[in-house]
């Protein structure tokens, strides 16, 4: 498509969207009376509309219900998180069995690494990202830790090559082929936060267990962003958030994911909780785990229901929606138009004032757009702010904005673009 920069081709655009009318099923905050242009559903996405009424039929059921709310009602809570399911393996690219919903991202993270890293003394290698989100870098180097290995030996971060920003697929296989007799693990992000790369999960899963490694991703900035297909990836397990993309709430409910080919693997040790018990048996209350088949096996504890309802307003919506298909399509088109728009602003000004450190392939990013601003960094971020285009800001002068095709518009990131242009003169 050949883009304008124009509002009028933005509004254009807006008017042709056939996802348009799910911009009106969320709470989009205000600034000085008027929308805000809200670019940070990559930190945390906009609350459904939907999501009072949701809280507000499990409270009713707890009014009315009490403890029996468990097993009568509308919605027992003790199947509660089966309707979300479906739906939510559909983004994932999972069987059902292979999902379940429970705790957030890290403590996920842990339980699954308490499976799937295995150390010996010959293999007790864990490779990822250099420049991964903390909580990642915190919870591998404690794993290592705690099975008596220095994070400084056992942890082998991929770089980019000098002068880039980017991690290259090749670089990343080529680790994993240099360090095979030593690696336990090849754990990655789906899409780097800073960065925001979408890394070849694919190809990094295959060389992963070609070098004889289990392999995991956090998809904390990939799930509702991106298509991902866990199952045909041969993943062997996989976590997130539900509070970026997927717009369940501060803090909301995480997932996990175990590829179906662990199911019957007894060799694999897990931290058992109650939750995670055979459901046939649950309630015998009998001495010795017996796992439940599936991801749900992997669960813990007791669900946490007014969570499931926050979570289960917007992947109704993702539903409605027509899942990731329809809204992947224009992401790319939003992402590529804010693109040409912030290069407008470098082409105008003769310099790159603005400059995108996002990879610009399409298949190699999602919403999210970092930009490196060349001067007054800080000071931009905050100007965008005060005329309400809500952003992210990263240490030392990023600026992490991204459109979500469900709530954001054409119009949005052309206001946004304005307001970038205007800073340069405004701002000192």
């Amino acid at each position: 498509m050949i883009f304008q920069p124009t509002l009028d081709f933005a509004l254009q655009q807006d008017e042709q969207d056939e996802l348009k009318q799910f911009r009106g099923e969320f709470l989009i905050p205000k600034h000085h009376g008027q929308d805000a242009i809200y670019l940070c559903g990559n930190s945390l996405g906009l609350q459904p509309r939907s999501a009072k009424q949701y809280i507000q039929q499990q409270l009713n059921a707890w009014e009315d219900n009490a403890v029996e709310g468990w097993f009568m009602g509308e919605d027992p809570w003790l199947s509660y998180h089966k309707q979300l399911i479906p739906t939510l393996a559909g983004i994932l690219g999972a069987k059902t069995a292979e999902v379940t919903i429970m705790n957030s991202l890290t403590v996920n993270l842990h339980l699954l690494m308490v499976s799937f890293y295995k150390p010996t003394s010959k293999r007790y290698k864990i490779l990822m990202e250099a420049g991964a989100f903390p909580s990642d870098q915190y919870a591998v180097e404690s794993q290592v830790k705690f099975h008596g290995f220095e994070p400084a030996d056992a942890v082998v971060e991929v770089k980019p090559r000098d002068g880039e920003v980017t991690l290259r697929t090749e670089d990343i296989l080529q680790q994993i082929k240099d360090n095979a007799d030593e690696l336990s693990l090849v754990m990655f992000s789906g899409i780097n936060y800073y960065t925001g790369q979408f890394f070849n999960l694919e190809a990094i899963a295959k060389a992963a267990h070609q070098a004889g490694a289990y392999v995991g991703f956090d998809l904390a900035h990939a799930a509702g962003n991106v298509p991902v297909k866990l199952h045909d990836w041969d993943a062997d397990f996989a976590c997130w958030c539900s509070y970026k993309y997927m717009n369940s709430g501060p803090g909301g409910i995480s997932g996990a994911f175990v590829h179906e080919k662990h199911f019957n693997n007894t060799t694999l040790d897990r931290f058992a909780g109650w939750w995670g018990y055979r459901h046939d048996k649950r309630f015998l209350m009998a001495p010795g785990f017996q796992p439940e088949v599936g991801a749900e096996g992997w669960n813990v504890s007791t669900a946490p229901i007014l969570l499931l309802a926050l979570h289960k307003a917007s992947l109704d919506i993702f539903e409605r929606a027509g899942g990731l298909k329809k809204l992947r399509a224009k992401s790319e088109k939003l992402t590529a138009y804010f693109e040409f728009l912030i290069n407008g602003i470098n082409q105008s000004a003769g310099d790159d004032v603005y400059r995108i450190i996002t990879p610009g392939n399409a298949a190699e990013r999602g919403c999210q757009l970092s930009v490196v601003c060349k001067n007054n960094a800080r000071a931009i971020f905050n100007y965008l702010a005060d005329n309400g285009v809500i952003g992210d800001w990263r240490e030392p002068d990023v600026i992490r904005l991204s459109a979500v095709p469900l709530y954001n518009t054409f119009a949005d990131v052309y206001n946004a673009s304005e307001y970038l242009f205007k800073a340069l003169t405004t701002v000192k």
